[in-house]
């Protein structure tokens, strides 16, 4: 690579590591050194490929797309860690937002892996639906639908996202998880 294009990587990755992480992290169910180490594959073939990407970061983050979906096909059952102590829960002088935004994490946990792909790209990367349908190879249709039962599900984990419904009708999300990275 020339000295230019080394020092044009540099500065690309010196900039929007952070941001890429935070989407890595959410990627990866928050799982910090899964999202480092996903983050670390998607920059290391960019660097090879650098000299001829248009737009950078796109190219990094459907990267990390393609990558973290390969991830969940190839590993079908993760094993359980037990721990001899269960952890503390959130200690009383927290504010609402801070255990909003814990039981929203653990929520995103619980849904599938094409749930929170779906849920990551359209509400935290805000992408139109047609280019998540793009990035995860599935119809625009299985998006929507995808996308619906998400964050009804969502809704039904965190009853704090939004308010009462009768059962069966749907309510806009009141908290959205864009709101999370704050």
């Amino acid at each position: 690579m020339e000295a230019s294009n080394h020092d044009e990587f540099r500065e690309f990755v010196a900039m929007r590591s952070t941001a890429l992480l935070r989407l890595a992290v959410l990627l990866t169910g928050g799982d910090r050194h899964a999202a480092e180490d996903l983050l670390q594959i998607a920059l290391m073939k960019a660097y090879g490929r650098w000299a001829r990407i248009e737009q950078p970061e796109a190219y990094v983050r459907q990267i990390m797309y393609r990558q973290q979906v390969n991830r969940w096909r190839l590993r079908r059952h993760r094993a359980e860690t037990t721990v001899p102590v269960l952890p503390e829960s959130a200690h009383e002088g927290a504010d609402a937002d801070s255990e909003l935004r814990i039981a929203l994490w653990a929520a995103l946990g619980r849904l599938t892996k094409r749930q929170r792909a779906v849920v990551v790209l359209r509400y935290f990367e805000d992408l139109p639906e047609a280019e998540v349908a793009a990035l995860l190879r599935c119809p625009v249709g299985t998006v929507r639908s995808t996308a619906h039962r998400s964050l009804a599900k969502l809704r039904d984990l965190v009853p704090e996202l939004g308010p009462e419904r009768p059962q069966g009708q749907a309510q806009p999300l009141s908290y959205s998880p864009k709101e999370m990275q704050g």
